[in-house]
């Protein structure tokens, strides 16, 4: 078997073959397209050996994953930050990044993620797209708030986009070039409106059809959209044997450093998808409300004081709120309260 190891940057794919010994059979660069990605499978076809490749885990590396594997390779792609913790480098280039990994693919290393089949990566960009508009959308919102205040006008309504907001922009007298910006913010914002809606709406409807969401809108603080999205980023809850492996999916826990007697807790580990912890953390946000969790988020944020009382709660409820839906998932049970003898109503 040959063992290739594949470093992806915007132009070019630096490759390294080696065979099982070691030894370099092919050190070369290649296209990172269709064309230039056959070429290189006819090329190295021509040594008669099946291949298992490596590639690091970045944006375009799932095209060159699903191209190889179309045409007969076996490839994994590796966790970039578990590669060089296994692999760490005095010197750093394309062709040294391709040689370790596949030095680690010949013994057997790689630290592989898990891919998504396309429905779940298609269930995924229809949640991040619609949360991508709305980050357009605050940024849009923000800039006028901003405007308003470099003119002295503190916003006197609850909502500055709403009927009575609206009204008060159209009354104030801006000098130019900023009255035509938040002018035109404005539509932009309305433009995003409609899209985001449309996306809700799409949410909704395939939500309505998943075998994880109707369970997920039953805890605290999750609807339809926010259990669509979390629904697409865990994707198959098989693949987690316990709660605690789905809670360290999310990122949600601290990084430890342990040696001997001493025990260190740093901030999150933050691995995983980051929109799979913004959806617990918008969910812990409307659950601290919720009477199943409302004690231990006024107990936590008590004990831990004004400062960081209410943010680390909010995580310490995320991480419940991940639990929680691990048990539902693997037993397809609605939501029901630690110690409950009856699901909770809807």
């Amino acid at each position: 078997m040959l063992h290739v190891g594949l470093d992806l940057s915007r132009t070019r794919l630096d490759v390294h073959a080696m065979n099982e010994a070691g030894t370099p059979v092919l050190v070369t660069t290649a296209a990172p397209d269709a064309g230039g990605l056959a070429s290189l499978v006819a090329r190295v076809g021509e040594f008669g050996q099946p291949v298992a490749a490596a590639i690091e885990s970045m944006t375009g590396a799932r095209f060159v994953h699903d191209q190889l594997e179309l045409r007969g390779w076996e490839v994994e792609v590796a966790d970039a930050v578990k590669v060089k913790g296994l692999a760490p480098l005095a010197a750093k280039t394309d062709r040294i990044d391709a040689w370790v990994l596949a030095e680690l693919s010949r013994r057997d290393l790689v630290p592989a993620i898990w891919l998504p089949d396309p429905a779940v990566r298609a269930e995924r960009e229809r949640a991040r797209w619609r949360l991508h508009l709305v980050r357009h959308r605050t940024a849009l919102k923000n800039r006028i708030h901003a405007t308003l205040l470099t003119f002295g006008h503190p916003c006197p309504v609850a909502d500055l986009f709403g009927v009575a907001g609206r009204q008060l922009l159209a009354d104030l007298h801006l000098p130019e070039p900023w009255a035509g910006d938040v002018a035109a913010a404005l539509a932009l914002i309305d433009d995003l409106d409609e899209q985001i809606n449309g996306c809700e709406a799409a949410l909704r409807t395939f939500g309505a059809n998943h075998p994880y969401v109707p369970l997920l809108t039953t805890v605290p603080g999750i609807g339809p959209v926010l259990g669509y999205t979390i629904a697409a980023e865990i994707g198959d809850i098989a693949r987690f044997s316990t709660p605690k492996k789905l809670v360290g999916y999310t990122g949600l826990c601290p990084t430890v450093y342990q040696s001997g007697r001493k025990d260190h807790r740093h901030s999150l580990a933050k691995n995983g998808p980051k929109y799979l912890r913004w959806a617990l953390i918008e969910a812990a946000t409307h659950a601290a409300r919720h009477p199943v969790y409302a004690e231990r988020y006024q107990r936590t944020r008590a004990r831990l004081g004004k400062q960081r009382g209410a943010k680390i709660a909010r995580i310490d409820l995320a991480r419940q709120l991940a639990e929680a839906i691990w048990h539902m998932l693997t037993t397809n049970q609605p939501f029901a309260p630690a110690g409950a003898a009856k699901p909770l109503a809807a």
